[in-house]
């Protein structure tokens, strides 16, 4: 009989899902705003306002941001689990991470709702 090693957390399919899920509102936000962009009357600041002071426009930004920051998370946990063998200093790298994704979002809502 072979017995099997358990290693690490195991998020497997639901980060893989994860990935795929926030890749995708990236993608169709950064077709959005390709779009958006190429409609504007003028390449300015007033343009640039105008095209974000629209509530959808701030809510498409902020869930494109969230969303980016999530696939950051999952893939930058994913590299400290992989190669970051003592514990202490993973789990110090986790919360260093985490706090700074927050931090970022955070940010963003400042920026966008400052408009």
């Amino acid at each position: 009989m072979v017995k099997r090693l358990v290693v690490g957390a195991h998020y497997g399919f639901r980060d893989w899902l994860a990935q795929r899920v926030t890749a995708v509102v990236m993608a169709v936000y950064t077709v959005y705003m390709f779009v958006c962009v190429l409609n504007l009357p003028a390449y300015d600041n007033a343009a640039w306002r105008g095209l974000m002071s629209g509530g959808f426009a701030k809510f498409a930004t902020f869930l494109f941001a969230l969303a980016l920051f999530y696939h950051a998370w999952v893939g930058v946990r994913d590299i400290w689990m992989d190669y970051v063998k003592p514990i202490s200093v993973r789990l110090t790298l986790h919360v260093i991470t985490l706090l700074a994704l927050i931090g970022y979002a955070g940010w963003v809502a400042q920026i966008l709702w400052r408009l």
